[in-house]
């Protein structure tokens, strides 16, 4: 059975910091692109970044510079480190792999 786990949300102030991550069991990932997703309240669920299995990681233009994308391959693992965290970075984040999806982890980032 596949399933990807995500852990690492919560509440934070403006400017905090979160480390999420999202362990894969049931496949390899390895050769895989792996990409966490953001939906907030009311809005349409948004790609934040994503990771080829080798290569280049590419970010939406709202979170370049303050959130970074890793994978340690050896895990089955990807993980989202969140810094500067602004308020509209509220919403339920998921990662992805293969077609698969994760339950989400909450993310609050209170003003």
């Amino acid at each position: 059975q596949v399933q990807l786990v995500e852990s690492g949300g919560g509440l934070v102030q403006a400017g905090g910091s979160l480390r999420l991550s999202c362990a894969a069991s049931g496949m390899m990932t390895s050769f895989s692109t792996m990409a966490w997703y953001r939906q907030a309240p009311g809005k349409q669920r948004e790609l934040v970044a994503t990771i080829p299995s080798g290569g280049t990681t590419n970010y939406d233009d709202s979170v370049k510079g303050r959130f970074t994308i890793s994978r340690i391959n050896a895990k089955n693992t990807v993980y989202l480190q969140m810094n500067s965290l602004k308020p509209a970075d509220t919403a339920v984040y998921s990662c992805h792999c293969r077609g698969y999806w994760g339950q989400g982890t909450q993310v609050t980032v209170s003003s």
